[in-house]
């Protein structure tokens, strides 16, 4: 080979090609990379993660339509890119390297801290698109339904036992969360599991929706200057208290996200685990009428997380059915794992 040829093969690509064709071979290059990567991301994503890029999706387009009104919206877009390049890659590296169980367990359970993170930045963001409260219509609703204002009646009854139990009651939705899909979970069966994360994912997202479009404030703000009779209780009631002190959001109040997620919850052991739910259906019922005795709900707040968690099942259910819906790592893990 001659030093002209060898001087030729280490040129850069512009300085043998002509530029334009350099230009078109880089960016065919890019391109070609940017949809390898799509595609690696979009073979270890399932349902899950499409139902919350499709959340993030909707808030990224609320940053930008209504930074007006949102206080340090570009921190808010750029951390929501974050969350989404993060779950991204808990996934494509889950997919890796699928032998790793605790790869596995931070890939299953990484939607449980997200639910409160999309729930407490709501006291930010809930009028980013109006910039009222529109409590007098659920307040006229549960007028009319029970010719009364229900925590304002139900304080009648109160003293410290039956405040406690009914704090006790409004918590369960905590184990909620995880005691069906930890059975499920430990049990293997991944598409089960999988079904219920994606359901309780599209509760909680479309209760953040609707609270985004109808903000409501709850009975504890609205209904404050006639619900003065103290709910005074044991330590439940304390331990609720030190929840709300640092973690209440005022707002975001309808439909219930307790009621829709627990709704899913009450759906999934009826259907995976039916002692479960014998268990649970108690507990569950104590819950509702625990988030309007509590002045945390209305009454149509309540009826609506029930019908939102029900809509939230089913379309999961039927989403579940599509291929890639489980990532096929995690469907083979029920085996092998």
């Amino acid at each position: 080979m001659s030093a002209q040829d060898v001087t030729v093969a280490g040129a850069a690509v512009e300085d043998v090609l002509p530029s334009e064709w350099a230009g078109a071979t880089i960016g065919v290059g890019a391109h070609s990379a940017r949809a390898g990567l799509f595609a690696r991301v979009a073979k270890a994503c399932g349902a899950f993660e499409w139902v919350t890029f499709t959340y993030l999706a909707w808030l990224l387009a609320i940053f930008v339509a209504c930074h007006a009104r949102i206080a340090h919206a570009g921190r808010y877009f750029a951390l929501h890119v974050a969350i989404g390049a993060a779950i991204a890659a808990v996934c494509v590296t889950a997919e890796r390297w699928p032998a790793s169980e605790a790869l596995r367990f931070v890939r299953s359970w990484y939607p449980l801290p997200l639910y409160i993170f999309f729930f407490e930045e709501l006291q930010g963001l809930v009028h980013a698109i109006f910039p009222g409260w529109f409590d007098r219509w659920l307040i006229a609703f549960d007028y009319g339904f029970a010719h009364v204002h229900p925590s304002v009646w139900l304080s009648r009854f109160a003293n410290p036992a039956l405040n406690d139990t009914m704090q006790f009651c409004y918590m369960t939705y905590f184990f909620f969360l995880v005691i069906v899909p930890g059975a499920l979970y430990f049990a293997r069966e991944r598409a089960a599991f999988w079904t219920t994360m994606t359901a309780t994912a599209m509760a909680h997202y479309t209760v953040y929706v609707i609270a985004l479009l109808f903000p409501i404030e709850s009975p504890y703000f609205a209904l404050a200057s006639v619900n003065t009779k103290p709910l005074v209780g044991g330590p439940f009631t304390a331990t609720i208290e030190l929840v709300e002190h640092y973690g209440r959001v005022h707002g975001a109040a309808f439909p219930s996200a307790h009621v829709a997620g627990s709704m899913v919850a009450i759906w999934a052991a009826a259907r995976y685990r039916r002692a479960i739910f014998w268990v649970c259906l108690p507990f569950f019922v104590g819950m509702c009428l625990a988030t309007v005795y509590g002045r945390y709900h209305y009454v149509a707040d309540v009826l609506a997380g029930i019908v939102v968690g029900s809509v939230a099942w089913l379309c999961a259910e039927r989403l579940m059915l599509r291929r890639g819906a489980v990532p096929a790592e995690l469907q083979a893990s029920a085996s092998t794992g």
